[in-house]
């Protein structure tokens, strides 16, 4: 999860863009979503955040710019509580986020904002120490948020108020990992200055309209009871790719997966003597930003002999192009809302 960490922040950061800097600070105010009846008990008081960002508002330096209608990208420090301090911990989070405007005119701006970043806690899951922590099993987490934010300009000042979905949890890899939830309300104020002209060194990749290639995922995944062991995940998809415009593609893929953890965890005595390969379809929606791209979809077992899992699986996350012929991936593969692992690995185009 941290190469899809590190994705984002190449979009944010990687870039030198003609660009107006500014800063900002929001109050958040949220509470603990118990999504799973397991986390009944963890629901105990407010979660109040605070978030320091350094923003800027990219210009026409780049294609995509003018196809978002110049959105608003940076990074983030959190620091702040997510309703239980005494089980879950003190959270602080580092990340970067996209905000990409809905409705956009002079003094006023509706923005949808996306985000991935890493968080920590001071409290995770511990079997003596603390063992009621059903939701976080590991110190470092990934971050995810995803927001609705308002704002008014006044001249080099601005107001915002948003209404944001924080996510903390580590994608299977240390257990538990039920994850952490939480909605926020918050009220920002802006500070730009002046704008900066800077020259950007790499130039945009141009991508035929029409790709095929071949993926490889090499993952882990631990699994309960706690102290199993973590197993490890192969993976490749063979994928067709289509891009619509410069905001907008689809993706085919076959997906063959093979997870040693159904041979190996007691979970499974009936796996002795089965093949625990499981082939899928999938069918997903792509977003690009230059180099880097964002792909949410779904997807359904041809064959999954030893049934596991759900019928369905979902994938979120990024992909970024580090030639004509190379792209890192960084993606989360879930059975809708349990984390299923993270398929970090590369494609290869034909």
């Amino acid at each position: 999860m941290r190469l899809l960490n590190f994705l984002l922040f190449s979009l944010c950061f990687g870039s030198y863009l003609k660009a107006q800097p500014g800063f900002e600070y929001r109050q958040k105010l949220g509470f603990l979503l118990a999504h799973r009846g397991l986390m009944a008990h963890l629901p105990e008081a407010p979660a109040v955040a605070a978030e320091f960002s350094y923003i800027y508002r990219a210009h026409d330096a780049k294609l995509w710019h003018n196809a978002y209608r110049q959105p608003l990208v940076g990074g983030t420090f959190f620091i702040g509580s997510v309703g239980n301090n005494q089980i879950l911990g003190r959270f602080a989070g580092l990340y970067g986020f996209v905000e990409l405007p809905i409705v956009k005119l002079k003094k006023y701006r509706l923005d949808f904002k996306f985000a991935t970043g890493l968080g920590y806690t001071n409290r995770p899951f511990d079997e003596v120490l603390n063992p009621e922590n059903v939701a976080i099993g590991s110190r470092v987490n990934t971050m995810m948020c995803f927001a609705l934010k308002s704002s008014w300009r006044f001249k080099a000042y601005g107001l915002t108020f948003g209404l944001d979905m924080t996510h903390f949890s580590n994608a299977s890899y240390q257990m538990p990992n039920l994850g952490v939830n939480v909605p926020y309300l918050s009220l920002g104020v802006q500070k730009f200055v002046s704008p900066e002209q800077k020259e950007n060194p790499r130039p945009e990749l141009k991508r035929p309209n029409l790709q095929f290639g071949l993926t490889g995922i090499v993952s882990g995944k631990e699994m309960n009871p706690k102290g199993v062991g973590r197993f490890p995940v192969y993976a490749t998809s063979l994928f067709a790719r289509k891009y619509l415009g410069p905001k907008a593609g689809v993706e085919a893929s076959i997906d063959i997966i093979y997870k040693t953890s159904l041979l190996s965890h007691p979970s499974y005595p009936q796996a002795a003597g089965l093949d625990p390969l499981q082939i899928g379809l999938f069918i997903g929606y792509i977003q690009p930003f230059d180099r880097l791209h964002f792909i949410y979809g779904a997807g359904f077992y041809l064959r999954d002999i030893l049934r596991p899992d759900e019928f369905v699986y979902l994938r979120l996350g990024s992909r970024y192009a580090l030639n004509t012929k190379l792209d890192a991936i960084a993606t989360l593969k879930t059975h809708y809302a349990k984390a299923d692992y993270m398929e970090l690995g590369l494609a290869y185009h034909f």
